[in-house]
């Protein structure tokens, strides 16, 4: 047992020298000594790992620094957009009304006898049979009910029916209960406008009682032909269609609207005007 331990003590201290007489001559030719190199061992591990999560920190604060910076400009390129559309609509507000100004004074130049008043259209109302429009003037301007509304370029768009101090309800020419006396301009041919109230007719007009030898053509004006409500000449609109009525005795005619009454947003009520 003796000899046993004294041969495994023996082995031992001969691998122990080889190892020493190894790492001495390692040192030599590295020129480092034995502790650097033992350290070096230990710590290289610990350094890969502290540098790897260095460099992690650092791309995480150069991620995070970039979102900021992202994020701060997205704000300010909404913030940009956001004035920029609202430039442009008050832009086209101010176009649209500047081109309506231009043609009220045309308007005004060709009939001197108007008296109009100007006003918005701040609601609508449409039911299968009726068209009504709400306008933010009223009885605290001189407008009452039985009163022409028109655009600035003379087109009709209907009637007040109804006046408050500061509103009114205009009647629009697409109301199937609203009639108007009008006109072929070119031929001379007389007929009563109404809302196209049958079905397919929802948005045009038609003109009834129209003479049976009446000539209608396509593109053909109609135009009021004068009253004590509607001057005369006031465009109502196009031929786009004609027939015979169900009776076969009279004419009709179908008329597209001078204007396209959903898309107004200023009228002018005609107060008084002279007749002739």
């Amino acid at each position: 047992m003796r000899n046993l331990f004294s041969s495994r003590v023996r082995i031992v201290l001969i691998v122990a020298v080889l190892l020493t007489a190894a790492l001495t001559v390692l040192s030599s030719v590295t020129g480092q000594a034995l502790p650097d190199r033992v350290t070096q061992a230990l710590l290289t591990p610990l350094k890969t790992g502290v540098n790897a999560l260095t460099q992690q920190a650092e791309q995480y604060y150069g991620y995070m620094f970039r979102y900021e910076a992202l994020k701060a400009e997205n704000e300010l390129l909404h913030e940009q957009l956001a004035q920029m559309e609202d430039d442009a609509r008050n832009a086209d507000s101010i176009l649209r009304e500047n081109q309506r100004l231009r043609q009220l004074l045309e308007l005004k130049s060709t009939h001197e006898d108007y008296e109009m008043v100007d006003a918005y259209i701040i609601g609508w109302s449409a039911t299968d049979w009726n068209n009504t429009c709400t306008i933010n003037r009223g009885t605290s301007a001189g407008i009452e009910a039985g009163m022409c509304a028109i655009t600035a370029n003379g087109e009709v768009v209907g009637l007040v029916t109804e006046a408050g101090p500061n509103y009114a309800i205009v009647k629009t020419v697409l109301d199937s209960t609203l009639e108007i006396s009008a006109i072929i301009a070119s031929s001379g041919y007389t007929g009563m406008v109404s809302g196209g109230y049958i079905s397919g007719y929802e948005t045009l007009l038609r003109m009834d009682y129209l003479s049976s030898s009446a000539v209608i053509r396509n593109k053909d004006q109609v135009v009021t032909s004068g009253s004590t409500v509607y001057p005369r000449n006031l465009i109502l609109g196009y031929v786009v269609d004609a027939g015979f009525d169900d009776t076969g005795v009279a004419k009709y005619a179908v008329l597209e609207p001078a204007t396209e009454i959903s898309s107004l947003e200023q009228v002018f009520i005609i107060t008084e005007y002279t007749t002739e």
